[in-house]
Order: C-alpha cells, then sequence, then structure tokens
C-alpha cells in the first residue's frame, strides 16, 4: 500500500508540473499567477506557483494604486507630466521569443474602451522599460515599435505610437488602467498575424489574444486606477 502511495504521489507530481507548463497566467494585484483550472488549496503548490509565475508589475505604480501625476496626459484637460511607468518583469515561459505590451482603460465611455499605450516585438533578452522609455520611438528596445492608441494623430502624446497617459472624464468614478504583456513564441507579432505595424490597438489585441492561437505562450498584468 505504501508503495502504491508513493507511485501515484510521483504521477501526480509529473501531471502537476506538466499543467504548469500550459495555459495563459495572469498575474494579479499580489504578482500572483494562476493557470487555468483553479486553486486545489494545497498550500505548498501555491508557493511553487506565486515563485515562478509570469509577472508584470511597475516600481512607479504599483498595481492597484493610483497613478502620480507625472504619469498623467498633458492635455484634454489634463495637466500631468506624460511620462511612461517604468516596467519590470520575469519568469517568462520557455521558449518566448518577443513581448507585446498593450495599456487599456475598459470603463472609458466610448462603447469600447480606450488603449493609451503599446509596444510590439520587444526582444525576448529585456526584462524591463524604463521610465520615459514609451515617450520616444528612440528609447524603446532594438527591434520593438510602439503601435497606434486612440490619441493617433492628436498630438497629445508628441507622435503616434507614443505612450498616453489617464485622463478621464472629470466625475467619474476612477477607471481602471490595465497594463498586459503577452509572452509569444514568435520574434514579429505582425508577420506571424499577418497585420500591418501600423494596425490598430483593436485588430493587435485580436491577434494577441486569438489569431496567432498558440504562438501565445502567457500573460501578465495588473491594473491602476485614475480619476479626477
Amino acid at each position: 500500500m505504501r508503495y502504491k502511495n508513493i507511485v501515484l504521489s510521483a504521477t501526480f507530481a509529473v501531471v502537476a508540473t506538466s499543467l504548469g507548463g500550459w495555459g495563459v497566467a495572469v498575474a494579479d494585484s499580489n504578482g500572483y499567477a494562476e493557470h487555468g483550472g483553479g486553486s486545489d488549496g494545497d498550500s505548498g503548490h501555491e508557493g511553487f506557483k506565486h515563485r515562478n509565475a509570469f509577472t508584470l508589475s511597475s516600481p512607479d505604480v504599483p498595481s492597484h494604486s493610483f497613478f502620480a501625476n507625472e504619469f498623467i496626459l498633458n492635455g484634454f484637460g489634463c495637466t500631468g507630466g506624460n511620462i511612461s511607468p517604468a516596467l519590470e518583469w520575469k519568469n517568462a515561459p520557455p521558449g518566448t521569443q518577443s513581448f507585446s505590451l498593450q495599456l487599456y482603460d475598459p470603463d472609458a465611455p466610448t462603447g469600447s474602451g480606450f488603449w493609451h499605450w503599446a509596444v510590439y516585438n520587444i526582444p525576448a533578452s529585456v526584462t524591463r522599460l524604463e521610465q520615459g522609455a514609451g515617450n520616444s520611438p528612440g528609447t524603446l528596445p532594438e527591434n520593438s515599435h510602439g503601435g497606434n492608441t486612440d490619441f493617433m494623430d492628436t498630438g497629445a502624446t508628441g507622435g503616434n505610437g507614443n505612450y498616453g497617459g489617464p485622463c478621464p472624464p472629470v466625475g467619474d468614478r476612477p477607471h481602471r488602467y490595465i497594463f498586459t504583456l503577452f509572452a509569444l513564441d514568435v520574434p514579429d507579432l505582425e508577420a506571424a498575424a499577418g497585420i500591418p505595424p501600423t494596425g490598430t490597438a483593436g485588430l493587435h489585441g485580436f491577434a494577441l489574444n486569438k489569431g496567432i492561437g498558440a504562438h501565445l505562450l502567457g500573460t501578465a498584468s495588473f491594473t491602476a486606477y485614475f480619476g479626477r
């Protein structure tokens, strides 16, 4: 009986390890990520997932915090510094060849939310974007590029493809701003998806979430807030 228990335990350990490499990992406010299937109630396994999760965070805008004024848009009635916050990530899935980043406000009263920032084809060797990296094409990692956002052709961000900070309508409840980093097993998202680099953030979002299928290895995200 003891021998059977040992064999079963070893079998379950192999299965759990295998499943841990599949699915999309999404980090919550504590930097913790879950793969599909939910919690199994094993505190040791939960700790393992916590240590090895693909996570995204910001030293400038901690998860579930409010943006400081230096990261708020300078335009459309807002008077912030419009500096892109620093971002850092760790534990990318094995096989990652590139990352894509999107910043989205689902609470904007547009009927389709509002896209504030996008960076595509970030090399797999990169694990951080410095503060201000999103304010100019020249400060982004080599071979990556800023994507079009809903500030396109407004001049509010200093150029198409640059970071545009929060600026929700006065009186709204604080909006959610969701930073999401996608890990891909291809070096060029647009080439893999057959879409133009100048395509909208929505088109890129479709390609990332659905169009490229199994080329998406995982995601990591966190949410910050702002209201005025």
